[in-house]
């Protein structure tokens, strides 16, 4: 599916071919090879920044490289002008650091950045010319529905969140920033605008932008900040959008599990409310670097009996915290009621999902005898008297060598979209 380990070059027919037509062609690769000198210029200097994590070891990526050129090519022939699309590539070898920093598990990745944001779902459309160049094309696009009379917003979608803005000119400043910041949560709210005349009813104090809830109606909240502060207006919209902290549920899951982030998610009776204000002011308060990295989610503990069962928990045990990366899940190895506060604990955590060690563990166990690891091993960070309490370790009386461990099965895959819309072996490689 793919590799993660350099072994040795690999060109296969399907790479050779593809370079060969394009040299043949005289294509010119309009990607920007990134690294940590310049990747922060990039980001901030075009609308949209799509970027290749690739190896050059590995076979995919090789296959890939030409066709993502030749889309860069492409788009940079319709938009030829500066600061609007960029193509960028990066080495993961080579860049480790940037790697990391995206948490890049598989080659090739491919993400995408809009307006200085890293968009939470990775692209995982088909990989061909023509399918990349319009994924790209769509990023740019109007984000903003236009409304010729203010009737027409009480006819709003109740079940999704909106953000509407009322303004007297489209050449203004503010409307501008609200456009660029409906750019930017295009795929999280919707955004809709009255302009001029019609507007008037809704401007007795001038420009003004407010947020619409699900199942609300003539209830908005206004935004009270500056209209020509983008990064107030877009804080703003995100917290009203997208909450940091998410409730599951079977109709939002295949959604969540798209996004493709592993999810913290705490598993609650529904009557405490207590303990979910808790985990979201944590959350708010600790762990908002992770917030492009991780899903914070909560769970009805009485709904998803199944994943808990899993954990080899019921609903006697709740609130139990865990994470689910999509291949296992993992228990928090610390009493939720009492420590979920605790300085670093979940920092800790989701680091150690980030780094591998929380699978080692349970593949390996904690390492049963005094002697260090070998320097570069998997368990060389591991300390031999460390706790795994998150490891469903079997009792071993006769001392006999630990067996590998297997984690619970991640079971919140099982609810991702359906492998007919598109498949890791078929359409992404």
């Amino acid at each position: 599916m793919f590799q993660q380990h350099p072994k040795r070059q690999v060109f296969g027919p399907i790479h050779i071919f593809l370079t060969i037509t394009l040299l043949i062609k005289g294509s010119f690769s309009e990607v920007i090879t990134l690294n940590g000198a310049n990747i922060g210029s990039v980001i901030g200097s075009n609308e949209v920044l799509f970027i290749n994590f690739y190896a050059d070891w590995c076979r995919f990526s090789q296959i890939l490289t030409p066709v993502f050129e030749e889309a860069s090519n492409k788009i940079k022939e319709e938009f030829p002008a500066p600061g609007k699309i960029a193509f960028g590539k990066v080495d993961c070898d080579s860049e480790s650091d940037i790697a990391s920093q995206y948490h890049i598990s598989k080659y090739p990745t491919l993400k995408l950045v809009r307006n200085g944001q890293l968009i939470k779902k990775e692209y995982r459309g088909q990989r061909s010319v023509d399918a990349l160049v319009q994924f790209v094309k769509d990023q740019v696009r109007d984000s903003v529905q236009q409304h010729n009379t203010l009737e027409s917003m009480d006819e709003l979608n109740e079940k999704k969140r909106h953000i509407i803005g009322y303004f007297a000119d489209v050449n203004s400043d503010a409307y501008r920033l609200f456009a660029k910041a409906a750019s930017t949560l295009r795929e999280d709210c919707e955004f809709h605008s009255a302009v001029g005349p019609v507007a008037e009813p809704e401007r007795s104090m001038g420009d003004r932008v407010v947020y619409r809830a699900p199942q609300t109606s003539h209830q908005d909240v206004a935004y009270i900040g500056s209209l020509t502060d983008f990064d107030g207006l877009l804080r703003w919209a995100q917290q009203s959008c997208v909450p940091l902290v998410r409730e599951i549920t079977f109709d939002n899951a295949e959604e969540l599990t798209e996004e493709g982030l592993p999810f913290l998610i705490l598993f609650h009776h529904p009557d405490d409310k207590d303990i979910t204000q808790r985990f979201a002011t944590v959350v708010q308060q600790q762990l908002m670097s992770e917030k492009s990295s991780v899903n914070f989610l909560t769970a009805d503990g009485l709904k998803f009996k199944h994943p808990l069962h899993h954990l080899g928990k019921s609903e006697n045990d709740l609130p139990v915290l865990a994470i689910d990366s999509f291949r296992h899940m993992y228990l928090f190895p610390h009493n939720v009621k009492t420590d979920l506060e605790t300085p670093g604990l979940l920092s800790q955590f989701i680091a150690d999902l980030h780094s591998g060690k929380l699978h080692r563990e349970f593949h390996h166990g904690p390492d049963p005898t005094t002697t260090p690891p070998a320097p570069g091993s998997d368990n060389a960070d591991q300390k031999p008297e460390e706790k795994t309490d998150h490891i469903p370790h079997d009792v071993n009386q006769d001392n006999a060598p630990k067996q590998p461990t297997s984690p619970p099965e991640s079971t919140f895959r099982k609810l991702a979209p359906s492998r007919n819309r598109y498949t890791i072996l078929r359409d992404e490689l």
